[in-house]
């Protein structure tokens, strides 16, 4: 085990590399693709949807091209469970990485960040157990909390600390780390995870074939970005997508909250886009996006196997858009040090209870700096979605879900209301860009 104070240096040394001393939630110049990543909040709903799309020989070939998965602590080889929607809710961890190792150069040399990186992006994906209500929770990257011991990716293990960045995470031990942290802060049992890079988000932005966004203000003139946006609706695709998915300057108040809160823009767009019948009616667009998914994501042993993916995306199919939440962690300054965050400990803890009692939210504190809420029509969801009873027929038991079959559901039916700092939106809430 490596000796604490040690382990208190390397954290230090890691967090001033990734950050410089300053805040990224301060009004700062951000390092170029920082936060490209935060796409990667519908990475997996697109990934499992996308395979419901594939024939069975096809989707098998899919699974074989992928990336080799990662073994999450205490996680046992189970059988594969029987084809049908999973049973019991879910959570997915998603990270993405900012490693530029064997990205190809295009996002800056391997000064910049090389190996396994640090964790750009943290977001938990919870789906509710009756399948009626997802939340996709995004965790500030400068958040400093405590970490618990953590595998050393060579046989042994790391020691715990009392204060860490959670962009650290990631280096400190790997994907199976980052679940480890996030499920001491949260409370709940993380079955799942994956993993992703600036490839692997690139080439999902493209297999979507663009997605379009509103832009409120006088639009997004991002310098920093090279991203020039008039107002109004324009659709994003390959670069102009990544400018607009890393543009700080251009949104809000300038900071990294604001940031985030624009990147919800684009996400409920794009899983608006995933759900349409134009991309679910589609075959070539749906092998798209489960080539590019499972080519591109590093998933948990637990998510690795075809029958798994399709069981969850049975499960999340025939969501709502109005039932799918895209929610900030909530955060305060850090008394110690004011370029960093700590959990709002009352919020984080009516959020936290919300989804360990599989609570639907009820987002009272607005959308955030970076958005604005539009005056367009509200987007028209498919009438051709089965309904959810359908999609619950032929439910699986399976080692992954977050519940045991034989637990009572709690009722779903009564929205938690979430502190006034709690920022965010549903994916059927039409927002535009908050342009500066």
């Amino acid at each position: 085990m490596t000796d604490r104070g040690t382990r208190d240096s390397r954290a230090s040394a890691r967090i001033d590399r990734s950050a410089g001393g300053i805040a990224r939630h301060g009004r700062l110049r951000s390092r170029p693709w920082a936060t490209f990543g935060k796409i990667v909040a519908s990475v997996t709903a697109v990934a499992v949807v996308s395979v419901l799309g594939i024939a069975g020989v096809a989707a098998a070939n899919l699974v074989s091209d992928s990336k080799k998965s990662v073994h999450l602590v205490g996680e046992k080889a189970g059988e594969v469970p029987d084809i049908g929607a999973i049973d019991g809710g879910v959570n997915i961890l998603i990270a993405a990485t900012d490693t530029r190792s064997g990205q190809g150069g295009q996002y800056g040399t391997t000064d910049d960040s090389e190996g396994v990186g640090l964790n750009d992006v943290t977001m938990l994906l919870h789906l509710s157990q009756d399948h009626t209500h997802a939340e996709v929770i995004s965790f500030p990257r400068d958040l400093m909390l405590p970490f618990p011991k953590c595998p050393d990716g060579n046989g042994g293990w790391n020691s715990a600390m009392s204060k860490a960045q959670l962009n650290s995470s990631l280096s400190d031990g790997g994907l199976a780390c980052t679940v480890l942290v996030i499920e001491q802060l949260t409370g709940l049992k993380i079955p799942f995870a994956g993993l992703i890079s600036f490839d692997g988000v690139v080439a999902m932005s493209n297999a979507v074939g663009g997605v379009q966004v509103c832009i409120g203000g006088d639009g997004i003139h991002d310098p920093d970005t090279d991203l020039d946006l008039p107002a109004g609706n324009v659709t994003l695709q390959g670069v102009e997508a990544t400018q607009f998915l890393r543009t700080r300057h251009g949104v809000g108040d300038g900071s990294d909250l604001s940031r985030i809160s624009n990147q919800q823009v684009f996400l409920s767009s794009l899983v608006r886009t995933v759900m349409s019948d134009g991309t679910i009616s589609n075959p070539v667009k749906l092998w798209g996006l489960a080539k590019a998914a499972t080519s591109n994501i590093q998933l948990s042993d637990s998510l690795n196997n075809v029958t798994t993916l399709y069981q969850i995306a049975l499960a999340m199919k025939s969501l709502n858009w109005a039932d799918i939440s895209f929610v900030q962690y909530p955060v305060v300054d850090d008394p110690d040090d004011s370029n960093r965050v700590v959990p709002d400990e009352d919020s984080a803890q009516t959020l936290m209870d919300a989804l360990g009692n599989d609570q639907p939210l009820a987002i009272t504190g607005g959308t955030g700096e970076g958005s604005v809420t539009s005056t367009d029509q509200p987007a028209q969801q498919p009438s051709s979605a089965p309904s959810a009873d359908a999609s619950k027929s032929g439910k699986s038991k399976s080692s992954g879900s977050s519940a045991s079959s034989s637990a009572t559901p709690t009722d779903t039916s009564t929205p938690v209301q979430l502190g006034d700092n709690v920022h965010g939106q549903t994916a059927a809430t039409q927002t535009c860009s908050n342009g500066s």
